[in-house]
This record gives C-alpha cells, structure tokens and sequence, in this order.
C-alpha cells in the first residue's frame, strides 16, 4: 500500500486528480490512515467519497465502490476487480504486491483489460 500512496502523492504533485478504487471500506479506511503517516514530510491532500458527497475539490479522492462522476487523471486500483469508473481516466495503476490471490486476482484484471481493448503495460517494482 505504500506505493499506492506514492503514487496518489506523485499525482497530487504533478496537479494531478486521482481516484484511489476499492470495494473494501475497511482497507480503503487503513489506506487513508496510511496517507498521512506514510513518509515523513509528505502531505497528500484527499477526502473519502461517499454517496452523499459531490462536488468534492480534493485532489485525491478515495472510493469504496461508489463511482464518482468527475473524469480522473489517473484511477489507482486497489479492489480486486477492474473498476466500475474505467471509463472516467486514460490512466490506471494497479498495485500488485507478492500474495499469491492478489498476484491471481491482478493476472485476471490484466487478462479482462486486453479483453476491453486496452494494452496494459507492466512495471516490476521492487519495494522497501
């Protein structure tokens, strides 16, 4: 999830809007505890989106499966399906760690993107 967080963080600082995509409140609910501590000196200015929030002005927002209707500059995908929104950015990051149902579930999304037209292009990134 660290990296999920610099990636919002790179986002925020490029002027960019990002969507942080989850299906589970729980985990999305330690992510954004984890964007405030996950490096000293980083601030990443977010807000929860919820059903009952439009018109949010945080340059990164986090969902838990409630489909924003704001185009994004980049979606970072943390659920363990292709997201809802896929139509509302040019741009997704998944972040796939090690565990084996994660590496499983991201094979599927990489298999259900080409199957949607779209070319996915992978980076290994080894993390700290």
């Amino acid at each position: 999830m660290k990296l999920a967080c610099r990636l919002a963080e790179k986002a925020y600082l490029a002027s960019q809007t990002a969507l942080v995509w989850h299906t589970d409140a729980d985990e999305l609910k330690a992510f954004d505890d984890m964007l405030w501590t996950f490096m000293d000196g980083s601030f990443v200015p977010h807000d929860v989106l919820t059903q009952n929030v439009s018109g949010n002005e945080a340059p990164v927002l986090l969902s838990a499966g409630t489909a924003p209707q704001a185009k994004f500059d980049i979606i970072i995908n943390l659920a363990p399906g292709v997201p809802d929104c896929l139509s509302q950015t040019r741009r997704v990051a998944e972040v796939i760690d090690g565990d084996d149902s994660r590496r499983r579930a991201g094979r599927a999304r990489f298999k259900a993107y080409r199957d949607l037209g779209v070319q996915p292009a992978s980076h290994n990134i080894r993390g700290d």
